[in-house]
C-alpha cells in the first residue's frame, strides 16, 4: 500500500478509533502526524507515516462505556420502529445487574451515542452489546470482524422424522443466502429440540433463513456469546458495564 489514504480512515484501520471519531478528533486538533498537528478534514497520510493521538482524545475515549444487555423479546436493537422501544431504553439504574462487579457509576451522559453492536431480531433474545467505543463496534460488525457469536435455537422440523445428517452437514457448510455462499459455521444438536449455532458474519435473519432452507422452523434464538464474552447470568431485560477485564 503506497497511495495515500484518508487520515480518519487510516486511523480506523490501525484501530485507534471510529472513522467519526477521527473526524472529530482531527478537527479538534487532537491528531499528530509524523509528530505535526493535522486539523484540516480530508487529509491524507502515507502509509509510514506515524500516527498520535494527544492525551486529551486519549482521555475522551476512556470515559466511553460499552453495556451489555439480556435483551427481551419486543425491543428492537437500534432506532424505535413500529411502535417498538429500543433496547438502550432498558439502561436505566433500576435495570442494572445487582451483581454487576463495574466500579463506573451510571451517568445520563453514557447514554449519548450508545449504539448497537450487531443486530439482534425484535423476536430474539439475549446478548446485546451497546457501545459508544467505535474500536468495539468495528471489531464486533467491521467488514473484516471475525468475532464468533454463539446462539442457541430451538427448532421443529417441518417434516416427520428427524433433520437428516445431509442437511444438518448443509447448516455448517453449504448453504447461500442472497446469491452469496455463507461462511462455514458450527452447528450441533444441543438436545432433541436445540441446536447451538456458531457463526461468524451476520446477515440479516440469518438463522432463520437458513432453518428454512433445511425445512426447520425455528420457535426460540437465544444469543449466548459474543468472543469470549458470554452472557453468563445476566437476568432478561437487565443490564451491566463490560468488565476493564473483558475482552471480546
Amino acid at each position: 500500500m503506497t497511495e495515500p489514504l484518508r487520515l480518519s480512515k487510516r486511523m480506523s484501520e490501525l484501530g485507534l478509533c471510529s472513522r467519526r471519531e477521527a473526524d472529530e478528533w482531527i478537527a479538534k486538533g487532537w491528531v499528530r502526524v509524523d509528530g505535526q498537528v493535522v486539523s484540516e478534514l480530508g487529509s491524507k497520510v502515507l502509509p509510514h507515516q506515524k500516527i498520535t493521538i494527544e492525551k486529551q482524545a486519549q482521555a475522551q475515549q476512556a470515559r466511553r462505556v460499552t453495556v451489555l444487555i439480556n435483551k427481551p423479546m419486543g425491543f428492537v436493537s437500534g432506532q424505535a420502529e413500529d411502535g417498538y422501544k429500543p433496547a438502550v431504553t432498558l439502561v436505566r439504574p433500576e435495570n442494572r445487574w445487582s451483581q454487576d462487579k463495574s466500579a463506573l457509576q451510571f451517568l445520563p451522559a453514557q447514554l449519548k451515542s450508545l449504539v448497537p453492536a450487531g443486530r439482534l431480531d425484535i423476536d430474539s433474545v439475549g446478548l446485546l452489546v451497546l457501545t459508544q467505543d467505535g474500536r468495539i463496534a468495528k471489531q464486533l460488525i467491521g467488514e473484516d470482524s471475525e468475532i464468533e457469536k454463539e446462539y442457541l435455537v430451538r427448532v421443529k422440523y417441518a417434516n416427520s422424522g428427524r433433520l437428516p445428517d445431509q442437511d444438518l452437514k448443509r447448516l455448517n457448510h453449504g448453504l447461500s443466502l442472497d446469491g452469496q455462499a455463507l461462511l462455514p459455521a458450527k452447528v450441533q444438536w444441543q438436545n432433541e429440540d436445540q441446536l447451538c449455532f456458531v457463526l461468524r458474519e451476520g446477515k440479516k435473519r440469518q438463522i432463520r433463513r437458513m432453518c428454512e432452507l433445511v425445512g426447520l422452523k425455528v420457535l426460540g434464538l437465544k444469543r449466548v456469546r459474543i468472543g469470549q464474552v458470554k452472557l453468563g447470568n445476566l437476568p432478561t431485560g437487565q443490564w451491566r458495564y463490560l468488565g476493564e477485564d473483558e475482552r471480546f
